[in-house]
């Protein structure tokens, strides 16, 4: 089953969310396994991002890879709060 977690981070600018993805995707660490979407909204040091996933395990998977970057750069991402989702409607392409 998906799941939606979603970041509420105390403070994210959205250069500091663009500085971490640079650095998952030089990392190999995203497009994460699993991962459906990744939404960063917001404005000023209020930035959240949503992250849509295919299971619990992947997200998990892709956490312990992320929890060491922010880490490294100083990132709080908050606790996240994390639901099963019941549909997801797409676009056609």
């Amino acid at each position: 089953m998906s799941l939606l977690a979603r970041f509420a981070p105390p403070s994210m600018t959205a250069e500091q969310y663009d500085a971490i993805v640079t650095r998952l995707y030089e990392e190999g660490i995203h497009p994460a396994p699993g991962l459906e979407l990744e939404v960063c909204f917001g404005s000023g040091d209020q930035m959240k991002v949503s992250l849509l996933f295919d299971s619990q395990e992947e997200f998990e998977a892709f956490g312990a890879r992320l929890q060491p970057v922010l880490a490294d750069m100083g990132m709080d991402p908050g606790q996240p709060e994390v639901v099963e989702v019941h549909n997801v409607i797409r676009r056609n392409p």
